[in-house]
């Protein structure tokens, strides 16, 4: 979703590469090319202000001005004043000192607080604790139905009740059950999905402050739609006003918002994003991390997130046996080429993990690639593979014209498309076969590396 303030702020750097130094005028330039870029990403204005004017004040300083690589000096500046708008540290989700912890989702509806809610609980699982979910949405018996439907999906517990009434009486005797239920099934996070409104108004905010005094939450969450730009940090600035929120969680992170909402919404309020959404599936939620959401929107990358996701995401196991395997010089069959397709997709599309990559070097231009790959591929090729014999995946010789024809009718792809996977697979097992030749390391080995370096 950074992609434009990314390209934006790229533009503006490189308007001072080059330059022997900086001047009051070409700097004025590249601060309107950033201003430019801030308010097109849909940043509060009064926040573009601040940050501009403390970007200008430390790059017209000396030891910037009389820089070797000023350039870069701006780039640190902007970086350095981006982490701050951000939060300099990744925040936290604060526990009770005696079980259960209590977090209130609070939101307008249409959020996703739903869904967050799912997401959360199955986060905090994966961390090792066993959390629980009731839905106090005692006016929408959808949401209530929806919890209950994602707290099956991740097989988490979930309070339901008896609804009779659906008024606020309702609401604080769920909350106090769901607590009560909580500490006797040895649950030690309770996750509260409270109602929301289409509008900020008082019996919302009412029912908000009830659910608060009685449960004492350890945190108050509120879900924003990043989507909805300046909308989201309005709302959360009077949400924070009427109950003190402890943090904000993003949705639709993945979209094709221009991230104003997350450049903004913790100046505005004052308390830290923990959370943001990066897709639909319940194991799509991360924690917000200021230096490397900085690192992406200026070109650096986001590498270690990669990673995290990589450890977390592929078996290890296979991927070392498919190394071993293709390396070994008898090479690698179909099905080990179509289990290592699956552990890509886990990893997200495309687009998501390039986007991770640094924009310099080697990586230059990959993003452009990227986006003219189709994602569906990955999941044609399976298909393909999936409709072979266990014999010929084994043994791909086998694969004859008639043989061929079969597998398209069986994949719903044609018979060019099987063709052509065959053949990228043929070059694949002839470079690592290349690779795994004695004669190859030797040359790798006696190569010689840019300024004379072995």
């Amino acid at each position: 979703m950074f992609d434009n303030l990314s390209d934006k702020l790229q533009r503006a750097f490189k308007s001072l590469r080059g330059q022997g130094k900086l001047t009051p005028e070409n700097m004025e330039e590249a601060l309107r090319e950033i201003r430019l870029a801030l308010l097109e990403a849909d940043v509060n204005f009064k926040v573009v202000k601040e940050v501009v004017d403390r970007i200008q004040y430390k790059a017209l300083g000396e030891d910037v001005m009389t820089a070797l690589s000023p350039a870069e000096q701006v780039v640190k500046i902007v970086r350095d004043e981006l982490i701050a708008i951000l939060g300099k540290d990744t925040a936290k989700v604060k526990f009770a000192s005696q079980p259960p912890t209590i977090i209130l989702m609070a939101g307008l509806q249409g959020s996703g607080k739903t869904t967050t809610s799912g997401k959360l609980a199955h986060w905090l699982k994966n961390g090792g604790h066993r959390p629980m979910l009731v839905s106090v949405d005692v006016y929408r018996p959808a949401a209530r139905e929806q919890l209950k439907v994602v707290a099956q999906a991740i097989n988490a517990k979930l309070y339901e009740g008896k609804v009779e009434e659906a008024n606020t009486d309702t609401v604080v005797r769920l909350a106090k059950e769901a607590r009560r239920e909580a500490i006797s099934n040895g649950c030690n996070i309770l996750i509260v999905d409270t109602a929301g409104r289409l509008h900020i108004d008082d019996q919302l905010m009412d029912e908000m402050q009830h659910l608060k005094t009685l449960l004492n939450p350890q945190e108050i969450l509120f879900v924003a739609d990043a989507m909805t730009g300046q909308d989201a940090v309005n709302s959360a600035k009077e949400f924070h006003d009427k109950l003190t929120l402890t943090g904000v969680v993003l949705t639709k992170m993945d979209g094709d918002a221009r991230g104003g909402a997350a450049l903004s919404i913790r100046q505005v309020t004052g308390q830290p994003i923990k959370f943001i959404g990066v897709g639909e599936k319940y194991d799509a939620l991360e924690p917000f991390h200021p230096d490397r959401i900085v690192g992406r929107i200026l070109g650096m990358g986001d590498v270690l997130s990669l990673i995290e996701k990589a450890e977390a995401s592929i078996d290890k196991k296979k991927s070392e046996e498919f190394a071993s395997k293709a390396l070994s010089g008898d090479g690698f069959s179909l099905a080990d080429f179509r289990d290592q397709l699956k552990q890509v997709k886990k990893l997200g599309s495309l687009q998501s993990i390039i986007g991770m990559l640094p924009r310099i070097g080697p990586f230059a231009g990959l993003q452009q690639v990227a986006d003219k790959v189709d994602d569906k591929e990955l999941s044609r090729v399976e298909a393909i593979i999936n409709s072979m014999t266990p014999h010929e995946r084994e043994h791909h010789d086998v694969i004859n014209g008639s043989r061929r024809k079969r597998i398209a009718n069986g994949s719903g792809t044609s018979v060019q498309e099987v063709n052509q996977l065959l053949r990228q697979y043929s070059q694949m097992r002839k470079m690592f076969k290349t690779m795994s030749k004695p004669s190859f390391a030797k040359r790798l080995s006696g190569m010689k590396m840019p300024n004379g370096m072995q």
